[in-house]
């Protein structure tokens, strides 16, 4: 550990592990009477520690609940994402959200947030309101970490071929597409998916079918670094549990899964290679424990995230900036 001191107050950095640079933690050694004044001061240094760790920590800033937080974030990022349709909004909140509501006895898998749509954010922020009393972790994993921990040839693979997000929106196993795409005309369906380079088709029983193709390495614009940039754990249906996945190929059948992914030209990804990779993404992680006031900013194209099962009440509120359009990394599939 050692002290920085920056503005008109002394600030500690350190790490978790001596092995890893991920994440950088923040802390104030004396408290900060001006705080957006002190990140507006010193915005380089956050920007640098940011390209340089993927993700810092501000650890006893003094935010006393989630309207701070909002504000907190807006210091660094004035233009919040706030509308983002798959995450509920928070109470009183104008651009920040409640966490996936997700059951809390699994785990939300490794994630580039909203990697599998036509545009993401750059950056992304964590906000403790409430730790939970057991679990509930946000491990982070450095993608650029991943490409030297995976085999050359699968990372070869994945950089020539990209991805294929495959949804089946089938009654019953996900939302219906109305309420998706929040509309009942199939033409105004249509041209959103055409906008977006989304193929689709419709199926019977008014089911509709997406796919969607999207780069599975990018180059970070800012650091010209590779990363391994993706949502293959969150939706091969190696990632299922078992019996999950028996019943649903048993009802449905392999195409029309309700999600599921390919390379980008339709060839299947193994079992064995999503193996590896859940294996390279626990090697790569690192867990802390939250406390109450906690602040963690990703750079979502370097850092992946999940969320650890937990026990008891858990509120993390999230925020989302600097939104990056996928056509900036657009090529076809197999080029």
């Amino acid at each position: 550990m050692n002290a920085t001191p920056i503005a008109d107050a002394c600030v500690e950095t350190s790490f978790f592990n001596a092995d890893s640079r991920l994440p950088i933690v923040l802390t104030p050694t004396v408290p900060i009477n001006n705080l957006p004044g002190w990140i507006d001061a010193h915005r380089e240094e956050l920007e640098t520690w940011l390209a340089r760790h993927g993700a810092i920590l501000f650890r006893d800033f003094g935010l006393p609940g989630p309207a701070a937080f909002e504000a907190f974030a807006e210091a660094i990022s004035p233009a919040l994402y706030g509308e983002y349709g798959d995450l509920p909004k928070k109470e009183g909140g104008r651009n920040t959200y409640r966490s996936t509501p997700y059951p809390e006895r699994q785990m939300i898998l490794y994630h580039n947030e909203s990697s599998h749509l036509s545009r993401w954010p750059r950056r992304q922020f964590f906000f403790c309101e409430l730790a939970s009393a057991l679990g509930g972790a946000t491990p982070i994993v450095d993608c650029r970490e991943m490409l030297r921990q995976l085999p050359a040839q699968l990372i070869d693979t994945f950089e020539r071929k990209q991805l294929m997000y495959v949804r089946t929106f089938t009654r019953g196993l996900d939302v219906p597409w109305r309420e998706f795409f929040d509309t009942d005309d199939r033409r105004a369906v249509e041209s959103r998916c055409d906008a977006a380079g989304v193929r689709y088709e419709w199926l019977p029983n008014d089911e509709l079918q997406t796919r969607t193709v999207c780069p599975a390495v990018i180059v970070h614009p800012l650091t010209g670094e590779r990363s391994f940039f993706n949502q293959v754990q969150l939706h091969h249906i190696a990632c299922l549990a078992p019996d999950l996945r028996m019943d649903l190929l048993d009802t449905v059948g392999l195409q029309r899964m309700p999600r599921h992914a390919y390379f980008g030209d339709g060839s299947a990804i193994s079992d064995d290679d999503i193996a590896l990779i859940g294996e390279a993404y626990e090697r790569c992680a690192v867990r802390f424990d939250w406390r109450a006031g906690d602040v963690l900013m990703l750079d979502n194209m370097l850092v992946a995230h999940a969320r650890d099962p937990y026990q008891g009440p858990r509120k993390i509120v999230v925020a989302m900036s600097e939104l990056v359009e996928r056509s900036q990394f657009a090529r076809s599939a197999g080029a």
